[in-house]
């Protein structure tokens, strides 16, 4: 079964693992990718800093493993 991003990886992991996921993280406004809080920070906390939660986070976080899902196919 294939990993998917979920709301508890940091950003830093997700952006390592899955350097596709960028586009989508700049796209939400989520620019943290070199930031140092990114190593510990979830996709979830740093989403919900940036006021994105709810119906957009899930959008989001679709989107992530949407595009995830194409480049690993």
């Amino acid at each position: 079964m294939k990993e998917k991003i979920n709301k508890n990886m940091s950003i830093g992991e997700i952006v390592s693992k899955f350097p596709e996921s960028v586009d989508i993280l700049m796209k939400y406004g989520l620019h943290c990718m070199g930031c140092s809080v990114a190593t510990f920070e979830t996709l979830e906390q740093g989403s919900m800093a940036h006021g994105i939660y709810g119906k957009d986070f899930d959008k989001m976080l679709n989107e992530l493993n949407e595009v995830i899902d194409e480049n690993n196919n």
